[in-house]
Parts: C-alpha cells; structure tokens; sequence
C-alpha cells in the first residue's frame, strides 16, 4: 500500500475495536470492528475505501470466514463490525478486506502485523483468549525496580557482620566493581529497612509496584544464587524485614512482586548440597546428573546448577515456596520470574509451558489477582498465548527498538545480550521490529509486559542514549506506548552505567542536591500523565507516522484520545498534529510536526 499510516485499516485488542464480555467463555461471541478510512491509496472515498469486508479465525484448525457489515461512519472513517465465535481457548483471527469485483478485484489482509497485499503467516494473528487476563494493578501501575544491595542501608545495617564470601564496599559512593571477578562479591549491604526509609522517594517519582530483585540468602550481592528459598537473607533484615516492608507498600494501596530463580539455585541451596552429598536422596532428581556426577549449570556457572522441573517432588516443594511467601504474613502480589525462557528446557526435554502454566495457577489459587511476570531476553511470543506468564520483560519488543533508534549517533556504545554493540536505525526499522513483536505477543501480553530502558542487567538509557535530551525521548515513549513502564532505581536521576554491573550504583542519598532534578519531574509528571489517562493504559495503538527521525501515534479510549510525537533529532512529521499546545513537552518542540533537536510531546483532550 502507498498510503501513510494514518490512513490504513485498523484493528487492535482494545476497547474500541475488540468489545468483549468481562469474563470470555467458549461459545462466546466477541464483537471486533475495524476502522476504514474512506480513502485508502487510490480508493475513491465513495466506496468506502473497501467493498466488504470479513473476519477470518481458524476454529478447530481450520480456516472461517464471517462477513462484517457496515457500521458508523464520520468525516474520516467507516467502521465495519462483526461477531466472532470463540471457540478454542486461544483464538486466532485476521480480516480480509476486498475491494472491486471479477478479474480486477482487490483483496488485502489485516492481521496484527499491518495491511498486507499477500498472504501472511498465522502467527502475525491477533489473539483473543478466554484466558483470565493479568490484574488490573498489573497493567495499569509502573513499576519500580529495586537492586536491593545498592539501594538503601537502613541504622540497622550497621549492626551485622560482613559475610565471609564478601568484598566490603570501603564507601556507600564507592563505584560498582564490574569487568572483574570480584563482581559478584562487591557488597555494600544495602536492606529491605532501607528501601521502607525511601518510600517517599519511590511515591515522588510515581510508581505504584515496588519489584525487588532476590531476597533470598545467596553468597553473592545478587542473590540470584539462592542457598534456601525458605528464608529472607539476614543480610537484609530477614523475615521481619521483609513484612515490615510490604505492610508500608500495602499501606500507601501499592503492590510488591517478588524476584524467584525457576531455572537453578545457588550451589550451596541446601537441596543441592544433599543431592551432591547422597545420590539416593530425592534432591539427586531435581537437578540435571550425567553418570559421572556431572551436573548441568546456567551458561555454564558451576554455581549455577539447572532444576529439573520433570521431578514431580521438585514440582510439590517449588509451589510450596511460590504459595508461602504470598500468604500472610509476608503477602507478597506476585512473582518476577528469573529466566523464564530456560526454565523446563533442556536439550529434548521442554516443558517450559507446563511449567508457567502451573506456577500462574499457583499464584493465582493463593492470590486471585496475582502476577507472574517473565524475564525473556529475546523473542518471548512462544511463551505467551494462553493461561502461562501473563507477560514478560519486553526487551525485543520495546527496549532494543528504543535503544536502537535513540542510541548515541557520535561513538558506539554497549549492548545488552549481543557480542557486538548496540545498532543505530532508522525508525522504520526500529519501530518496524517493535510492531513485528507487538503482534507476535499478542494486544493483552503487550498491555501487560514491561517496557525496558535499563535493568540490572544492561547498560543505562543515559549511557546508551548519549544526552539527557533523547534520554527524556526514551522516557517518553516509555510512558506512552502500550505495556507496563518499569523504572530501575536511578533512571530517574539520570544515572549512568555502561554494563549491567556497572549500572547497579548506589543511591546518592546523601547528595541530594547533585541530582538530577529536571529528569526527576519529567519521570513524575509522565507518571502523572499515564495515571490521568486512560488512553496511555488501555488506549489501542494507531500510528499516524513513521519516519527516519521522528514517529507520531494516537491512543484511542472512549474517555479521550491521546496523540504523542517523538523527535530523536531535527526533522518534521509529514502528518499533521493537533493545533492545540501539547499538554506535556520536552527538548527542542517548535510547534505542529516541527522539532529542532530531540523532542517529545503528547497532545490530551
């Protein structure tokens, strides 16, 4: 198709196009319609733009077509509705849209990718699904990531040894040890006392979902190699600390996720330490043995042996573990789950699938509206259909776009996952792979997963973006795109960090006044600006433009529709944007489509 953006069919999950019974049974019927402008290309705006159009979903595996009528129309668009059966737990479904008649017909595809002119896979389907969708705390909060080691030290810190395995910090400023192998012993005892001290902090830059990564005793700073999972690490403040924390989050009408490792455990995990000590013991069978005493690890981390969730005694005690920590009295709202993609699979075992489908049921029979949410460091779309992880930590479908098309343009900069450094793109093609990804996930994993611009385990936006101008850009879109936005502790006031260890910085607590400050409220008023409006939440996703240095979209709700824009650089859009002042603007906006330099803007009813 010739035509721009903002004149191509659409179709998305949300509200406007997809209206849908609260709860979706088999045999239901779903109201889908689609948004036809009346020109598209060279369509005479008489017709329509298209002849008939119909929905196509594959019940039972096979291929059916229902033909949709004519709905609404206005100075713009015609929408075309329909009923589409549900009958298959997940159901796939596109739209054939056909113009014209005999030899000279036209006919295009509609799926979740975009309009075609050929023929596309099924996988580029949208999703409906009679599947419980995620909590609404789930979708709607942001997320406020938290390296508990570097966060905080509380008074009581003071008070305890310093482990034996450690390398103590000489300073709270101390910089991060990284590229060495003392990296995983650098310790500096930050606690969970200490992150209940700096609530207030958390509540000024907006989030609402406090997500910590593990509290279990481990004999490293990032606890990702748990030696129990029975108790939280006294280093931290143990158990006590722990309740004392969720009991203030819960009070403020918060959330708290805690961070479990499904894939392995720690080598000194008293379930590894009896299956090495005594081959008849039921541990032998939860970890990965060859003949020799062999055992599989994560990458290749000897301290890192792999579990092996075939073992049905593994499975009983694992659940236990996911159904303790969120009962009263710790409560914890759902679980973060530790490299999700590896967990179940092996060489010809996989049943990965079994495994996030088990751990929701879990969580859910303990707490209804609770969240399990994946790490997935690459294409997560296999894992996401149905009743398993209600979504991921969206790196290729949101963060490696971003990081591409904002990354500095002068020198290169650091990766995260890649044995090569971050790529510069052009639009087209960093927000062409994010909408690839977007319709691979499906609309309801895209509102649910996170949206990345550093973690604890990659560079920071800051350092990869080169300014604190396409940094703001970055936080914009961020906020403003469908899914979750997810914060690490520091973003916020523009740390830096060209490695995940290098990112995990202390808290500059005590220097407040060096901060950055005009980062801070830019975070605070997107927070603001996202829980204003419904549209930034569960608004559908229409692009209007898609250039080399700037993009501009609409986010539809019946309460009020958004329009945002996004310079990276100099440039102006080729579409036209609201004549009223934009609500929220950041960097060099001129006026209209015109930028200067990087910019972002959002237009509110």
């Amino acid at each position: 198709m010739t035509a721009p953006l903002s004149a191509l069919p659409h179709h998305d999950g949300s509200a406007g196009y997809r209206v849908r019974p609260d709860a979706i049974s088999l045999g239901d019927e779903v109201t889908v319609r689609v948004r036809v402008p009346h020109a598209v290309g060279d369509a005479a705006p008489s017709h329509g733009a298209y002849d008939g159009v119909w929905v196509r979903s594959t019940p039972d595996g096979e291929p059916a077509y229902v033909a949709l009528r004519r709905g609404a129309e206005d100075g713009q668009a015609v929408w075309w509705e329909g009923e589409l059966a549900v009958r298959n737990p997940v159901q796939r479904y596109r739209f054939l849209l056909v113009r014209g008649t005999g030899a000279q017909q036209e006919q295009h595809w509609l799926s979740a990718s975009g309009l075609h002119t050929r023929d596309v896979p099924d996988a580029e389907d949208f999703v409906v699904s009679v599947h419980t969708p995620a909590p609404d705390w789930g979708r709607d909060g942001v997320v406020y990531q938290i390296f508990p080691d570097r966060f905080a030290r509380s008074d009581r810190a003071a008070e305890r040894p310093t482990p034996a395995w450690a390398r103590p910090a000489t300073s709270w400023d101390e910089p991060p040890v990284f590229g060495h192998p003392d990296e995983p012993l650098h310790f500096f005892g930050g606690d969970l006392d200490g992150i209940t001290d700096h609530l207030d902090h958390i509540a000024e830059v907006g989030a609402d979902i406090v997500y910590t990564t593990p509290l279990f005793p481990g004999e490293s700073n990032h606890r990702y190699n748990a030696s129990t999972f029975d108790a939280i690490d006294p280093l931290l403040g143990g158990d006590e600390a722990l309740v004392r924390l969720v009991e203030a989050v819960h009070a403020r009408g918060w959330r708290m996720l805690g961070d479990l490792t499904s894939n392995h455990t720690g080598d000194s995990h008293e379930w590894f330490r009896r299956a090495l000590a005594d081959p008849s013991s039921a541990e032998r069978g939860f970890y990965f043995f060859d003949e020799d005493g062999d055992y599989e690890c994560w990458q290749g981390y000897r301290t890192l042996p792999k579990l092996d969730h075939t073992d049905p005694e593994l499975t009983r005690r694992f659940h236990a573990v996911v159904r303790r920590w969120l009962e009263p009295p710790y409560s914890l709202d759902g679980w973060r789950i530790d490299v999700a993609n590896m967990t179940g699979r092996r060489a010809a075992t996989d049943v990965a699938r079994d495994v996030a489908r088990a751990l929701r049921a879990t969580v859910t029979g303990v707490r209804p509206d609770g969240l399990v949410l994946a790490e997935h460091g690459h294409d997560a779309s296999g894992d996401l259909d149905g009743d398993g992880w209600h979504g991921t930590m969206n790196y290729y479908g949101f963060s490696f776009p971003v990081w591409t098309w904002l990354r500095n343009p002068d020198r290169a900069v650091p990766s995260f996952g890649l044995p090569v450094g971050t790529a510069r793109r052009s639009g087209p093609e960093a927000f062409g792979a994010m909408r690839a990804f977007g319709a691979r996930f499906g609309w309801d994993a895209v509102q649910t997963s996170w949206n990345i611009l550093s973690s604890h385990d990659s560079p920071r936006i800051r350092t990869l973006t080169g300014s604190a101008e396409r940094h703001h850009v970055a936080a914009g879109l961020q906020f403003t795109l469908p899914g979750v936005p997810m914060i690490f502790a520091g973003d916020e006031l523009g740390f830096e960090g060209t490695t995940g260890e290098d990112s995990r910085r202390t808290m500059p607590w005590d220097r407040a006044a060096e901060w950055d400050r005009t980062t801070l409220e830019l975070y605070a008023a997107l927070s603001a600006l996202r829980r204003e409006h419904a549209a930034l939440r569960r608004g559908s996703l229409r692009w209007l433009a898609i250039e080399d240095d700037a993009v501009a979209w609409v986010r539809e709700h019946p309460e009020g529709d958004v329009v945002v824009a996004a310079w990276r650089a100099g440039a102006t859009l080729s579409v036209e944007l609201p004549a009223s002042p934009p609500t929220l603007v950041t960097g060099a906006h001129d006026t209209g489509a015109r930028a200067r330099g990087p910019a972002f803007a959002v237009w509110t009813p």
